[in-house]
């Protein structure tokens, strides 16, 4: 009789261990379960929060040229948003120099043609050397530096062609700096459109490793080399 005893309570006992083994197990896989499901829902906050990493903007440096034809369309292919005043800036103050000393040279080469008299009906015609009118001065407009001004003044023949030649040569200056300005815009984009393709990440490693053979060392010597690993 003990021994039917003894047996059933090492059945029970063995029934209870098993038991509590398979509720342990069912727990840690549970545990394994939410820990999967944590790491699961950190994935999707970060996605949603903007973490995903936006793919980088590689200009073609063909395009930037064709488009750097108009003024600012280079820089603007090449997203440099603050160029654009800088080019406007340079180039309209080109364009609005060279329209100034245009004015001011026609008012003196007007008032120089003044001084001659070409019409062969005029009475003056060929009585005065080379068709010169007897006039000694003529009235001339004189322009302030941004033209905001102007005012009525006499000048003398020589004075009106002295006047004519510098504001002549005045206004060739001013067309051949606006044309530098737009040439220097159209190589600025080209040349910003392929920096622009080199990559600069920010993998930039630098690591020591062995090195065997030296620059003055006829056999192997140990030795060690610094090594830029650029990404």
């Amino acid at each position: 009789m003990k021994n039917w005893f003894w047996l059933l309570a090492l059945v029970l006992f063995s029934v209870e261990a098993i038991a509590q083994k398979s509720k342990k197990d069912t727990l840690q896989r549970g545990e394994a379960q939410i820990i999967t499901t944590d790491s699961t829902l950190i994935g999707e906050i970060d996605s949603l929060t903007g973490k995903k990493k936006e793919k980088k903007f590689f200009p073609v440096p063909k395009t930037a040229t064709r488009l750097a034809l108009i003024p600012g369309g280079g820089q603007i292919y090449n997203r440099d948003y603050w160029k654009l005043p800088i080019v406007y800036i340079a180039f309209g103050g080109g364009l609005y120099a060279y329209y100034l000393n245009s004015l001011k040279y026609h008012d003196y080469l007007d008032t120089y043609r003044s001084f001659y008299d070409l019409d062969p009906n005029s009475p003056t015609y060929g009585s005065i050397k080379k068709g010169l009118t007897p006039d000694s001065t003529k009235a001339i407009r004189v322009r302030n530096l941004l033209n905001t001004n102007s005012e009525l003044t006499v000048a003398t023949r020589d004075q009106a062609a002295r006047g004519k030649n510098y504001w002549r040569r005045n206004r060739g200056f001013a067309l051949i700096v606006s044309g530098l300005i737009y040439t220097l815009s159209i190589v600025e984009a080209n040349v910003a459109a392929h920096l622009k393709t080199f990559d600069l990440s920010e993998d930039l490693t630098l690591r020591v490793e062995p090195k065997l053979n030296q620059p003055a060392m006829l056999t192997p010597t140990p030795g060690v080399r610094l090594v830029f690993n650029l990404k």
